[in-house]
């Protein structure tokens, strides 16, 4: 087939999707909100800019734009700032940006499109007036984040819904979402997670030598007999990480020698500020951004992966940590509930209280028996539902299905 993807290139979680169509030989376009330094393997790479994705206007407009919804606690301010903008002010950039990928459209004649999230690529993808069927993906907080954020936010995502030929979500409880939405009750869906899957060759239980020479020192650099919690999350504007540190002291007395390792954090001015208002340095390791073979080895080192997320479809962490054996202990969502039985393969919290994280956390390192119960059944809860040649072999079929389907239609 002969594919466009309206993505950002550089997200992993949008590439892990898209290398699979490389890899299989389809002719592959992609049009990014974001600059790539690495176009191989596509059949042409375009730019379009779009809520000032590659401009900094947001910098300029996040001082003066109110905090559009945006809960006060979650995330720095210039996050919580930069947000509001793209809320408020970044609908208005959807028009441009869709004209500027309607001359992509017309000049590659793609068989299929597809928006790899809603805001803002599926709101161009949807301007364009494209004949191609187009293909929708929600992504975690596509809804419960973004869609109610502003009046042009609820606006485009009703028409980006009502375009579209069919949805893929990663989570059933978003499919309701987008029918309460305006997506056309009866048009195809497929739920999957949104990345692709889990890629076992990478995230699994069987221990093997670091994967880098920094993993190594970052493992070497913790007490063998030490457990160890991960917050895989790094700094988001809907994960509760002010939850997450208030909750260490709690937790450290309990085990005082626990260690907690926190990738995608290091030089975070949050996450250095959080350290510095609790006090427990001396525990937690701010790590910088890590390379999916390095998170999978920390995840086999750690006995327990934290999410005190308040807004989230199925985080890829969460099913990447469960692969390799780790823990779950997530924000009681919807969503997550769709993967995690409380008390059986993992355990739920409110986000927002450190005492329901803390306690978590503390009897999971207190139940050897829970834990080794919940390492079978996530495994097989896994590679049953979210192995990745598995979910990509299903999102091939919806795919020609698609364009079957808007053929017949023709």
């Amino acid at each position: 087939m002969r594919l466009l993807f309206i993505a950002d290139g550089r997200s992993p979680i949008a590439r892990s999707w898209i290398d699979y169509f490389i890899d299989r030989g389809d002719e592959v376009h992609l049009l990014t909100t974001s600059s790539i330094s690495n176009g191989q393997g596509f059949a042409s790479v375009e730019n379009v800019s779009v809520a000032f994705s590659a401009s900094s206007p947001a910098r300029a407009l996040a001082s003066v734009v109110p905090d559009g919804g945006m809960a006060s606690h979650a995330g720095s301010g210039r996050m919580r700032l930069r947000s509001a903008a793209r809320h408020w002010f970044g609908p208005l950039t959807v028009a441009g940006a869709a004209r500027r990928a309607r001359e992509v459209i017309e000049r590659t004649r793609p068989d299929l499109v597809h928006a790899l999230r809603i805001p803002f690529e599926g709101m161009v993808g949807a301007g364009t007036g494209t004949s191609a069927p187009l293909i929708l993906s929600v992504w975690g907080t596509d809804f419960s984040l973004h869609a109610g954020a502003s009046p042009g936010m609820g606006r485009l995502t009703r028409r980006s819904l009502r375009r579209a030929d069919a949805l893929l979500a990663d989570c059933h409880s978003d499919i309701g979402r987008a029918l309460e939405w305006g997506y056309p009750a009866g048009k195809p869906v497929l739920v999957v997670p949104g990345n692709g899957g889990v890629r076992g060759d990478i995230f699994h239980r069987v221990d093997s030598p670091p994967p880098s020479p920094r993993s190594r020192i970052w493992l070497e650099s913790i007490p063998k007999e030490a457990p160890v919690v991960i917050n895989p999350r790094g700094i988001r504007s809907y994960v509760r990480n002010d939850t997450f540190f208030r909750a260490i002291p709690t937790i450290l007395a309990a085990y005082p020698r626990t260690v907690f390792v926190c990738p995608g954090m290091a030089g975070e001015a949050e996450a250095q500020s959080r350290l510095e208002q609790t006090n427990v340095g001396r525990a937690v390791r701010l790590l910088p951004r890590v390379k999916p073979e390095e998170m999978a080895a920390l995840f086999r080192r750690a006995d327990v992966s934290v999410s005190p997320s308040e807004h989230d479809g199925t985080p890829n962490t969460l099913l990447e940590a469960m692969a390799c054996g780790c823990f779950p202990v997530a924000g009681d969502l919807v969503s997550v509930r769709e993967w995690i039985e409380p008390g059986g393969n993992g355990l739920l919290v409110d986000p927002s209280s450190a005492s329901s994280l803390s306690e978590a956390v503390i009897r999971a390192l207190g139940e050897p028996s829970l834990l080794d119960r919940a390492v079978d059944l996530n495994a097989r809860l896994v590679q049953d539902w979210a192995g990745y040649p598995e979910v990509m072999g299903k999102a091939a079929a919806f795919y020609a299905d698609s364009v079957r389907r808007s053929a017949g239609g023709r």
